[in-house]
């Protein structure tokens, strides 16, 4: 065993997510650093796969997977644009979990949802490793920390408490008189568009499964029905639908909707309703 004092679960579990692809060497240097310092943890792949760059898609992949973890999972997060600069390097802990990664928001959502407890910032030398790069913190600062953390050391021995956290929040729609404007947070590898209209407002403007938008897209319009299930409507024919996330995601029918619409992250989509059958 790596710690005692790890709660709520027999081994310490850290669960890894980065963009940095599952073809390179990077995640796997992360993991042999990880294994060195705590030979018995066991190590979850969130995803390697994440938008390169992208921390608004990260923010929404880790706030979508830390609730099924169990309580003392160590979630160490590498999206990080800004690797190698002045940014700070922190560990957070909240009721449940701990999270270590960049101070660029990224775990921010994911935290802030369970409940922030601590933030610290990463800076005693002796949790990294002895040669820190400026291009691999992953590796020489963020996978000693979680490692650590998972043998039992304390949040408070990495470093001075903060309160200053770069924020970030997922963007929210905007309500026009007879429209939502949606925006793209996140596209997943089916070409799947999820927006930031929660199933909650559909409920509560009285939007229901049968409704048809009129969905306007860089300037095209497109009646879309509002479905259940992708087999509710034919193969290669597109729908709006609320997915796992309870979120409201724009698809085809076995097909990809961000290459046929032509949506990237951060793209603007109206929402009407045309009408109810």
């Amino acid at each position: 065993m790596c710690s005692k004092e790890t709660p709520s679960v027999e081994r310490p579990i850290i669960a890894i997510l980065t963009d940095f692809g599952t073809n390179t060497w990077y995640p796997a240097a992360m993991k042999g650093v990880i294994l060195s310092i705590c030979p018995d943890v066991n190590i979850v792949d969130i995803s390697h796969e994440a938008p390169s760059y992208d921390v608004i898609s990260s923010s929404f992949i880790l706030l979508q997977t830390i609730k099924y973890f169990p309580k003392g999972t160590i979630f160490l997060v590498v999206v990080d644009p800004g690797v190698g600069t002045r940014r700070r390097r922190i560990a957070i802990k909240t009721k449940n979990y701990y999270f270590v990664g960049p101070d660029n928001g990224v775990m921010i959502p994911a935290a802030r949802w369970d409940g922030i407890v601590k933030i610290v910032e990463i800076s005693n030398k002796r949790y990294m490793l002895p040669k820190v790069s400026k291009t691999f913190e992953g590796r020489d600062v963020f996978a000693p920390a979680a490692a650590y953390l998972a043998r039992g050391v304390k949040i408070e021995d990495f470093g001075d408490e903060i309160s200053d956290p770069v924020d970030l929040h997922i963007p929210r729609p905007v309500l026009r008189e007879d429209a939502i404007e949606a925006e793209v947070i996140y596209i997943d590898k089916f070409g799947n568009i999820i927006t930031n209209v929660h199933a909650d407002l559909l409920q509560k403007l009285k939007i229901n499964v049968g409704s048809v938008f009129t969905v306007e897209i860089k300037g095209r319009r497109y009646e879309i029905p509002f479905a259940s299930t992708y087999g509710d409507v034919s193969k290669g024919e597109p729908l709006l639908l609320i997915d796992s996330s309870d979120y409201l995601e724009l698809s085809i029918n076995m097909g990809n909707a961000a290459e046929t619409f032509g949506l990237k992250r951060g793209d603007k989509v109206l929402l009407r309703v045309a009408e109810k059958k």
